[in-house]
């Protein structure tokens, strides 16, 4: 019971109290005051022990019922009443029909006093004591049929009202599990999001710059002897710089989340720009031998996929092979799988040598397509890189 409602049962049980007190005072046989004033004590005591302790305040309630027929008051009806649907509206029917229970036996013995007092006993609510005391069994049934009618109508009124309100309160916690789910899959999402972005950001900057790298070196090697190819491979640093911006600019786009990023004019690169890419890699000085069996389906996911992946693994060859001879790049696709394969021969790797952090890129990209990896030095040196995707049929 709400603090509310209690201060609206006390004030209904006190003027209900001073009404029938009254009534009964009035009577050519008085109820003693004090019973009227230790009743009421009870009933105040019973409404303020309702909020904390419920099921203590339906037992007074319950004990108060017959005392107060026979001291000649009743007006802790109103107690039993409101305790009653209280219980009911808390939203536990085992529990109200437990109290449902209890009610109808206490009335039935209110009802037995009420019978008695009409009949034989001092005057109640005015009623002076009628002669024909036989027929108190008749006055006994209607006065219990009458609270049963009360006590089940409160407690259906208060089980449909706590069913209703235990309905409202999942629905609430429902909402708030849903917006909190949300939340999470919105954070997660964004974090997907940015760390897609950040492996799109490393194999762009880490191939791009090992390809100029590259040709700044083989650029300041040939200025003396060789100044027409020298100027070549400064132009081709130029070119791959503004390749490279392209390719930073659309990124940038994407996190915006500008609506141009839609329609953007510079597309995802995609396995048509394989060959552009292994060029790339020949003007900076490695030999590559490119063999593709297959036609890839026009999907721009798994060409970029692709892509990286071939791109990171020439990277690696780049930045730390050392003397390479050549290097090999097979593309095998099929209808429910896609090979790539990428290895260098070159010397052996000294002991220890960290083959490139872009590995960990390749293995996630190929874990989107339920694929595997699978990397390591080749005998008589050289690196391998082999990456088998599965496609979806």
């Amino acid at each position: 019971m709400t603090k509310r409602s209690s201060l609206g049962v006390l004030g209904v049980y006190a003027a209900i109290s001073v009404i029938l007190g009254y009534l009964s005072l009035e009577s050519p046989l008085r109820t003693p005051v004090s019973s009227l004033l230790l009743l009421f004590v009870g009933g105040l005591a019973v409404i303020l022990a309702a909020q904390r302790y419920p099921v203590a305040a339906v037992v007074g309630a319950l004990v108060l019922l017959p005392a107060s027929f026979a001291a000649g008051s009743g007006a802790e009806v109103v107690l039993v009443v409101a305790a009653l649907y209280a219980t009911a509206a808390s939203g536990q029917p085992r529990r109200a029909w437990s109290a449902f229970g209890l009610v109808i036996a206490s009335s039935a013995v209110a009802a037995l006093i009420l019978a008695f007092r009409v009949r034989v006993g001092p005057p109640l609510l005015g009623l002076a004591p009628r002669a024909d005391s036989d027929a108190w069994p008749l006055d006994w049934l209607s006065a219990t049929t009458v609270a049963i009618v009360i006590a089940l109508i409160c407690t259906l009124v208060g089980l449909n009202v706590g069913h209703r309100r235990n309905e409202l309160i999942a629905l609430v916690e429902r909402a708030d599990q849903l917006r909190r789910e949300r939340d999470q899959e919105s954070h997660l999402a964004a974090a997907r999001e940015r760390e897609r972005i950040s492996r799109e950001m490393h194999d762009v900057i880490a191939h791009s710059l090992a390809v100029m790298i590259a040709l700044a070196d083989g650029a300041q090697a040939s200025v003396d002897s060789r100044p027409e190819e020298s100027r070549r491979a400064i132009g081709r640093i130029a070119d791959t710089g503004r390749q490279t911006l392209s390719e930073m600019r659309r990124l940038l786009t994407a996190v915006r989340n500008d609506e141009d990023a839609l329609h953007h004019s510079t597309m995802p690169p995609g396995v048509d720009r394989l060959p552009a890419l292994i060029e790339e890699a020949r003007s900076a000085g490695l030999a590559i031998r490119f063999e593709q069996t297959g036609v890839l389906a026009a999907d721009a996911v798994v060409g970029l996929t692709v892509y990286r992946i071939v791109q990171e693994a020439l990277t690696n060859v780049l930045r730390h092979a050392r003397g390479v001879r050549e290097v090999r790049v097979t593309l095998a696709v099929t209808d429910d799988d896609v090979s790539i394969l990428v290895e260098d021969l070159s010397d052996p790797a000294p002991p220890g040598t960290d083959p490139g952090r872009g590995l960990v890129g390749i293995r996630e990209r190929a874990a989107f397509y339920d694929g595997h990896v699978e990397t390591g030095p080749r005998p008589g040196g050289g690196w391998r890189v082999f990456a088998h995707l599965r496609m979806e049929s």
